[in-house]
């Protein structure tokens, strides 16, 4: 077999980046359980002991890929946000971040891979990494969507906290029909994106 690839000295901060980006394209390839740390290794050049000095399994490591996909996600809606005059505008921007395919193809392809890990692992660490990673971006809407009901955008018919849990699930389905390659999941019959459709029911008020 093959040893690794060269691969130059990385700062410990780089290096840690390196092995997550390689283990979320092969986890996406491959499959997390298919995936083993030998070719985690090959793939990024270094030795497996190189990615047990940042991650203690292969477990550990696929639980950092989500927490860090997870923060990357909320850091994104943030900064997107910093132009938003009105709640309205800013739960508007967020229909379009759906980080599944709206994203950058790093965060996109990372979930994927926690999609897919789902059917295939059955494992209660990774769930309760899952679980917390999606409970933290519910509740990052339910906070947008609270501030537009206070400015009467959104009417209080139903709870924020179940309004963002459709946003969520929408989104994930949207997101896996994608990945699937179902074509034109994303246009309503008059040609509108999903998130202009969904912003028009959540937002009537707000102008077109």
């Amino acid at each position: 077999m093959p040893g690794p690839k060269p691969s130059k000295r990385l700062p410990a901060a780089e290096r840690r980046r390196q092995l997550l980006n390689t283990a979320s394209k092969l986890f996406a390839d491959q499959g997390y359980a298919r995936t083993t740390t030998a070719q985690l290794a090959q793939e990024a050049g270094v030795t497996e002991p190189i990615i047990y000095r940042h991650f203690a399994s292969k477990r550990d490591l696929f639980v950092a890929l989500v927490e860090e996909t997870g923060e990357r996600t909320l850091e994104i809606w943030e900064e997107s946000l910093k132009a938003a005059n009105d709640p309205a505008e800013r739960l508007s921007i967020l229909l379009g971040k759906n980080p599944m395919v709206a994203l950058g193809d790093e965060e996109a392809s990372a979930y994927r891979v926690i999609l897919q890990s789902m059917t295939e692992v059955d494992d209660d660490v990774i769930h309760g990494a899952v679980n917390e990673h999606f409970h933290a971006l519910h509740d990052f809407l339910t906070a947008e969507v609270k501030k537009a009901q206070k400015a009467g955008e959104v009417r209080d018919r139903f709870t924020a906290d179940m309004i963002a849990w459709v946003l969520i699930d929408v989104a994930l389905g949207y997101g896996v029909l994608q990945a699937m390659g179902v074509q034109d999941t994303n246009r309503a019959s008059k040609g509108r994106p999903l998130s202009g459709v969904i912003a028009e029911i959540l937002l009537p008020n707000r102008p077109r």
